[in-house]
């Protein structure tokens, strides 16, 4: 498995070259390692500044930006973008990002096909040391986006975080349905891999229980009749729904493609185990 969703992050490339490793900022003080490999982090005020502690031990490429949901209002009045984000090294001020009077751009990010107010941005060639980055608003209240660090990089662990993640950030952050991380290359590109799986998985479980039982029930290439196919085909939506509608769990969205390769393939895995045949052919 672990294979294939590595060759999965080689075809997604060119997305992931615009792609920020998401973190849940649910921490104060919050400690950013490896300063310079992009990372996203998803807070929300609660009524205190949130604090972004860096340290580097050698001159390192600064980047940070603010960004905020966006928000569609109709015929209101905007929600008040007035979070900012504070850069600083040994007490000395060197940017302020944000807040009310900032000009934010509405953004659109193709990884995971969502829509920010995006701030200004701050880079820098820092020297050594410890910097601060605080997040705060007049009122302390708000959901934010801090963005550091420009180089992109995505280990297995760090692909695995985003399907973790993401689907989280639809729902509590952006207050959309996880559903609609379908939209994003790494939601119907886990689609495809399951479901590919899981035909790689039944043709090859179908053509050994033919091949070493030839001859019996379990050795046929269809085992189940109108009835059965229909009752995995149901289950296959249900599975599919289920998994895009919560967790986006890879083992349900499998199990999902199973059924399905069961329903057109009139073939069952279970039965061919048991020895059980319905299909009256």
């Amino acid at each position: 498995m672990k294979k294939y969703l590595l060759l999965f992050l080689l075809l997604l490339t060119p997305t992931l070259a615009l792609a920020h490793q998401p973190r849940l900022a649910t921490s104060n003080p919050i400690i950013v390692t490896e300063p310079e490999i992009s990372k996203a982090y998803y807070g929300q005020l609660a009524g205190e500044p949130v604090i972004y502690k860096i340290h580097s031990d050698k001159a390192f490429a600064l980047y940070v930006n603010i960004l905020l949901p966006y928000q569609e209002t109709g015929t209101g009045a905007l929600p008040p973008r007035d979070i900012s984000a504070t850069v600083s090294r040994a007490g000395e001020q060197l940017a302020v990002l944000g807040g009310q009077d900032s000009n934010w751009e509405k953004y659109h990010e193709e990884f995971g096909y969502d829509d920010y107010w995006r701030g200004p941005e701050y880079k820098s060639q820092a020297l050594a040391g410890d910097y601060e980055v605080i997040v705060t608003s007049p009122l302390n209240k708000g959901k934010y986006a801090l963005a550091v660090g420009e180089i992109e990089s995505f280990s297995f662990a760090e692909t695995v975080n985003v399907y973790k993640v993401l689907p989280q950030l639809k729902r509590d952050f952006f207050g959309k349905s996880p559903a609609n991380f379908i939209y994003s290359p790494f939601g119907w590109g886990l689609i495809l891999l399951m479901f590919a799986l899981a035909f790689i998985v039944g043709f090859a479980y179908r053509s050994l229980a033919k091949f070493f039982a030839e001859r019996s029930v379990r050795g046929r290439s269809q085992n189940i009749g109108k009835r059965d196919r229909l009752i995995r085909l149901a289950l296959a939506v249900a599975l599919f729904f289920f998994a895009i509608l919560t967790t986006w769990n890879p083992l349900i969205l499998f199990f999902s493609g199973f059924c399905l390769f069961e329903a057109i393939f009139s073939w069952c895995g279970l039965y061919t185990a048991l020895g059980k045949n319905t299909c009256p052919v």
